[in-house]
């Protein structure tokens, strides 16, 4: 039975990672902040025997340090770094607005949670089959398709994040270990919002289709949800 971890979990995308892995009989690590919130967590854990649920906010070393030593003896096949968020979203924020302390919330969870996050559980996934690290991040994080001047904080975490994850990819490869970059789309989520042109349940489906096509060739690629290649 293949094991798949999935960060932020409890809503959004991130649910419907769990949903679909756990339908297919993925043994399932769900992580996120709140477990004993988590409700919609717990009903599918009702659900499916093979599905946990375990604490994991990916800006905090020691809740890092905790995942990584709870499943040492499990190796994780798809280590699919799912955490973000996108303060800005509903905001107007010009350069004479900025509020620094979010930014740099932003780059913690957005872009250091990913790469602490697979550093601490790098042993696991190098003992797996599968040996594939997912990061989800966004065409927003390509410098070339910027055309607006907002979002500063999201586009800037995004951008970060591909390319510290390029490089990771380098770094990995010898070990066998891949990496994939992934666009979702813009969804009809709570970060999305309700005008979001996607469901979650589609694109994941469609990311899916892409991890499961994936060999080390792809490694360190930057795609959207349907396979496509995004210019950095």
């Amino acid at each position: 039975m293949p094991n798949v971890l999935v960060t932020g979990s409890n809503r959004g995308l991130g649910i419907e990672w769990v949903r679909q892995y756990a339908e297919e009989g993925f043994r399932v690590f769900a992580t996120c902040r709140h477990p004993a919130e988590a409700d919609d967590l717990k009903a599918l854990a009702k659900k499916h025997e093979t599905l946990t649920i375990h604490r994991l906010d990916v800006t905090r070393a020691d809740d890092i340090t905790a995942i990584a030593r709870e499943l040492l003896n499990h190796p994780i096949d798809i280590l699919i770094n799912n955490a973000g968020v996108y303060l800005e979203k509903y905001e107007d924020i010009s350069l004479d607005k900025f509020r620094f302390d979010d930014w740099e919330l932003t780059l913690r969870v957005n872009t250091l949670g990913c790469f602490r996050v697979t550093r601490a559980l790098k042993r696991q996934v190098a003992r797996s089959g599968r040996r594939l690290v997912v990061a989800i991040s966004s065409h927003m994080g390509s410098i070339t398709e910027i055309e607006t001047p907002d979002a500063y904080y999201y586009r800037s975490s995004k951008a970060a994040l591909n390319a510290a994850m390029k490089g990771l990819s380098l770094e990995l490869k010898p070990l066998g270990i891949g990496v994939l970059i992934l666009h979702p789309g813009w969804n009809n989520t709570r970060m999305g919002g309700p005008d979001a042109p996607f469901r979650p349940m589609d694109t994941v489906s469609g990311m899916r289709q892409v991890i499961d096509r994936f060999d080390m060739r792809h490694t360190g690629k930057f795609l959207r949800f349907d396979g496509t290649e995004i210019p950095w």
